[in-house]
């Protein structure tokens, strides 16, 4: 019964996630700008107080993945592209509109006008340029500070190793035109620019706050003076940042609708029975990432509850670096132990499916038929005997006071998985990490980890985002180095969307499956609360939500 009352009140964004699949990535000229993009003449009143349950790691979007970060930053920041809340497609954002040429090497892009960063410098080509050219030439020194870096998951180089590079140049054609080269295909360049981390900053602000030089700290993480106070074209600017609450207020010279939403403010509760509780008495108007233990009460209480579609894969990570990690017996035995179906149901709203590969259901490239061993703890049981497995420590990292869309309760999730794997015959030895002590730092760079949670939410509909990103390359955080993989998750980047590309995609989920780098556990569903103040909300599996889209009841 519950199933069926969650199901009736909860609204679902499934139409977005088909598009998003079907969605054209490069190859026609940008669509002329909307009609509805024009200045509002309406002033926006209200504060919205939004919970969240964390605080952001940083508000340099080029520097950070972490999804609290983005929250904001996509307010305060814009692209050259967006994406279209209804089809998937790529819209106009901060260009107009574009063309690819040279077989997809050269893309072309017309500038919106008379827009104007939050600092007053105007947005123009040299602008994009100085954007692009900072991302290409980020120092060593930097990229080693700053794990949550995109643009190298996303054009594999960097200025230093310029051959290696899918980005060549950034090329000032007239103030209102800029062309950017690549130097070899990359069939999700255009869905890739929507990422928040390519968002466009002032140039003056960049340099002005030493955009690139880390010598502030701030809940534990190394950031610049930029990442406390970024300025962009968006709507809002952010007006403060203490240990409260994140405000965000209207940006009055922004060039689209302002909305009706004059103050944010973003205030984490670490806890999703906090959350729940500051939302019934009236503290916040909305929170996200409802549990799976607190859906129920706020469907009782008559709370509006927004649904997302899965675009999100939440697994358990495998140092090969740390032994016996790096035999295959081993990590198939750890895939074994684990039973899917009981953490699902426990700790996941309803609806949320297994994984058995990284690449969610509805997106091209997912493999119907990527291998998957199953629960099975005998068989577990019987590998680690015959890899010698002799009880080495492992250590098992997990977040403290955090909740994600791909991870909801880790300390519980954690119970579960140490429990099934010492069941076998493991010896696990738990490493809680506050979230905001650096987690993500710790457990993506080389380390001692042997085993941790985590997840990745998709940004964009192209299974790249999903396998790019975590095996791509090699990276600290699994110690995987198939070189084989890495070859073949390049090459698929350069093919044309259609049928050769999908089969592509679908032997490389097969072959990551085949080797447990890593084991998917779950696309899940995540879920927003809302009070009766909310007429409606632009929930987005990509996350991609600006609160200039929130419409209040009168």
């Amino acid at each position: 019964m519950a199933g069926n009352t969650r199901r009736r009140l909860t609204v679902q964004i499934g139409a977005f996630v088909a598009a998003l699949a079907l969605a054209a990535c490069t190859g026609a000229p940008g669509p002329a700008p909307s009609s509805s993009s024009g200045t509002t003449s309406t002033v926006p009143t209200a504060t919205f107080n939004f919970g969240t349950p964390s605080m952001p790691l940083g508000l340099d979007p080029a520097l950070t993945s972490d999804s609290e970060s983005y929250r904001i930053t996509r307010q305060v920041l814009e692209g050259l592209v967006g994406v279209d809340g209804s089809t998937g497609q790529t819209t106009p954002l901060l260009a107009t509109q574009w063309k690819d040429s040279n077989n997809g090497l050269t893309y072309d892009f017309t500038l919106r006008s008379k827009v104007t960063f939050q600092d007053g410098t105007p947005f123009d080509a040299a602008a994009v340029c100085a954007n692009f050219n900072r991302w290409f030439t980020f120092p060593a020194d930097l990229r080693k500070q700053a794990t949550g870096i995109s643009f190298q998951s996303v054009f594999k180089a960097y200025s230093d190793t310029p051959v290696f590079s899918i980005f060549k140049d950034c090329k000032v054609v007239s103030p209102a035109d800029v062309q950017i080269n690549l130097t070899r295909p990359f069939t999700g360049f255009l869905q890739a620019l929507t990422l928040p981390a390519f968002a466009i900053s002032s140039p003056t602000a960049l340099t002005a706050q030493k955009a690139n030089v880390l010598d502030t700290v701030r809940n534990g993480q190394p950031m610049s003076a930029y990442a406390l106070h970024p300025v962009g074209t968006g709507p809002y600017v952010v007006s403060g940042w203490d240990a409260s609450k994140v405000t965000l207020t209207s940006y009055k010279g922004y060039w689209g609708n302002k909305g009706q939403i004059a103050t944010i403010n973003f205030i984490p509760y670490d806890r999703a029975e906090t959350r729940q509780q500051a939302l019934l008495d009236g503290k916040i108007d909305a929170y996200d990432l409802v549990t799976s233990g607190t859906f129920d009460q706020l469907v009782k209480k008559g709370v509006q509850i927004v649904q997302r579609d899965p675009f999100s894969v939440m697994y358990l990570g495998i140092n090969q670096a740390v032994p016996p990690l790096d035999k295959p017996e081993v990590r198939q035995a750890i895939e074994m132990a684990i039973d899917k179906e009981t953490l699902i149901r426990r700790f996941f709203i309803d609806n949320t499916t297994q994984a058995s590969q990284f690449v969610p259901p509805k997106l091209s490239g997912f493999n119907n038929n990527a291998p998957s061993l199953g629960y099975n703890p005998d068989k577990a049981k019987a590998l680690l005997q015959k890899a010698g497995y002799k009880g080495e420590e492992l250590k098992f990292y997990y977040p403290l006071d955090a909740t994600r869309a791909y991870l909801p309760t880790p300390e519980k999730i954690y119970a579960e998985i140490s429990r099934e794997l010492v069941a076998v015959g493991f010896n696990i030895k738990p490493v809680p990490v506050n979230w905001d002590d650096g987690y993500l730092q710790k457990v993506q760079s080389p380390g001692d980890h042997a085993l941790h949670l985590l997840g990745w939410n998709g940004s964009y509909a192209d299974a790249d985002n999903f396998l790019g990103p975590l095996f791509g390359e090699a990276r600290g955080e699994f110690g995987y180095s198939d070189t084989e993989v890495f070859h073949n998750i390049e090459r698929a980047r350069a093919v044309p969307n259609g049928d050769q590309r999908n089969a592509q995609y679908q032997a490389i989920n097969a072959e990551i499956a085949a080797s447990v780098p890593a084991v998917p556990i779950a696309f899940p569903i995540s879920a927003l609360a809302l009070s009766n103040k909310v007429e409606s909300y632009p929930a987005s599996p990509v996350l991609n939500e600006v609160f200039t889209n929130v419409r209040l009841k009168p």
